[in-house]
């Protein structure tokens, strides 16, 4: 796990403020195609921004989370959910304890061979693993400048229509889902200043990209004298099974 995956709890309040919640369609295809869904694991889940949609569902979940911030304010949040300190690589559950295993936006800081194993152990007869990513449009020209300001995360740089697993597993199923994320103008300067880049980023730089961030905002023909944006996303779901 490394120093940036580990970053997010020093921003807990922008990641809950900027990080886009998950389109109802992209669940609904992902459950349909997981199969009987009782029990799920869901690994890197942050402050539960993805959880939640587990929990939507009635879905018995276990979270698992390195960050011990981040952990803190997921139980906050879902009280009701069993929140557990662990890693894609080393997950504190049971052989065969889990229907579907989830990762949303964190299977690109993983060991890919060493959590695929991992999976395969947790993962009952039948059950299926499922990554998710909600990654900006970078067709629509506006959201492409603004990746041009605020530069590329891990999770952009990264093959998520194309992920890879190892052994045991392999992949069965993707689809893409594009939606818009309302957002402020307050959420939207929390959406960059949630990355992991920009988080440990010397405070020079840092306050360097949020002058050139307020330009875009206030120059650019389809953002100027808003206060209220429709930010668009491609949703990408992967299914893989042991």
């Amino acid at each position: 796990m490394t120093t940036h995956a580990l970053s997010f709890g020093q921003a807990v309040g922008d990641y809950e403020r900027g990080r886009p919640s998950y389109p109802a369609e992209a669940v609904d295809w992902m459950l349909q195609r997981a199969g009987s869904v009782v029990d799920v694991v869901d690994v890197g889940a942050g402050t539960g921004k993805f959880t939640a949609s587990l929990v939507a569902h009635g879905l018995g979940v276990t979270a698992v989370e390195p960050d011990p911030a981040m952990r803190a304010r997921l139980v906050t949040n879902h009280p009701a959910v069993t929140a557990l300190a662990g890693t894609a690589e080393v997950m504190p559950v049971a052989d065969a304890s889990a229907d579907l295993i989830t990762f949303a936006q964190s299977w690109h800081w993983v060991d890919v061979p060493a959590a695929s194993a991992e999976v395969a152990r947790v993962l009952r007869p039948g059950g299926a693993l499922a990554l998710v990513w909600n990654i900006r449009d970078p067709e629509v020209e506006w959201v492409e400048r603004l990746g041009e300001v605020m530069g590329s995360s891990k999770a952009e740089q990264y093959s998520s229509h194309e992920p890879l697993v190892a052994a045991p597993l392999t992949i069965h199923d993707y689809a893409e889902f594009l939606w818009e994320n309302p957002m402020t103008r307050e959420e939207l300067i929390a959406m960059v200043t949630s990355r992991s880049y920009v988080i440990t980023m010397p405070a020079p730089d840092r306050e360097a990209l949020l002058v050139r961030l307020g330009d875009l905002l206030d120059t650019h023909p389809d953002l100027a004298g808003r206060t209220h944006y429709r930010m668009p996303y491609r949703t990408r779901v992967t299914i893989a099974r042991p």
